[in-house]
């Protein structure tokens, strides 16, 4: 686990033509994406076959994340990040458990000061189209972004807490950085993409955050909020055909 400074980072909302500038606290996330070594030892299971121990453990969904921090967590002695339950998932915002990043932490962290689509030339920090390889590769073999992390970009796409577009996608999970078969234009610190929380994804990992970053009782915490989730779900006027809005 690696320290991440306060810092500010713009949220850009391509759909809406916004943007938000969020104040973050510290908080701490690790070097690199959950790799199947660990990701199978927790969970007392052996790494799939045809898998590498030390590549990012995918085709992992948001949910499988969620529970897999909560296990860690357990395993660590720190407090469940996590609450679930028939109504859903819900954060503690003071917990110190593992956690998965909101998008505001995960790009901060990812661009570690720069202020560039990328933090370094794409061919030196992240696998990607480029490469031509046919799946994903041991974490760590690119070079670090300024904080010391890995794999930020490229390798795999990374879950994130926060919804996608509660008014259009329902319960759609944020993903971000960018995989090992994306084109270069996939593979930038501002792009995101969402899914459902029960996919599993082939070029789809997560990497996890600790750290407590608000109090017990709150509702926001790193530029995630729930009344502004349920702000953005309440679309009023005639639905545009294929949308799906979160019902709370």
């Amino acid at each position: 686990m690696v320290p991440v400074p306060v810092g500010t980072v713009v949220l850009r909302d391509a759909r809406t033509r916004t943007e938000r500038e969020v104040q973050l606290l510290p908080f701490r996330i690790a070097a690199t994406p959950v790799t199947w070594g660990l990701y199978s030892h927790l969970l007392g299971t052996a790494v799939p076959n045809g898998e590498e121990a030390d590549a990012p453990a995918q085709s992992v969904s948001w949910t499988d994340a969620v529970s897999w921090c909560n296990a860690l967590s357990a395993e660590t002695g720190l407090a469940p990040a996590y609450e679930v339950d028939e109504a859903g998932v819900h954060w503690d915002v003071s917990a110190d458990g593992f956690r998965l990043p909101t998008q505001a932490e995960w790009e901060h962290a990812c661009r570690a000061g720069s202020t560039g689509p990328r933090y370094g030339a794409l061919e030196a920090i992240a696998w990607s189209d480029g490469d031509a390889v046919a799946g994903a590769q041991p974490v760590g073999r690119k070079q670090p972004n300024a904080f010391g992390l890995f794999d930020m970009l490229g390798n795999v796409w990374e879950w994130c807490w926060d919804y996608s577009d509660p008014a259009r996608y329902a319960d759609y999970r944020v993903l971000r950085g960018g995989g090992y078969a994306d084109k270069h234009w996939s593979v930038r610190a501002s792009v995101r993409r969402g899914s459902m929380p029960g996919a599993q994804l082939d070029d789809v990992g997560f990497r996890v955050a600790q750290g407590p970053v608000g109090e017990a009782g709150a509702h926001a915490g790193q530029g995630w909020s729930q009344q502004a989730d349920e702000d953005r779900a309440a679309i009023g006027g005639p639905r545009p055909v294929g949308w799906t809005p979160l019902r709370s």
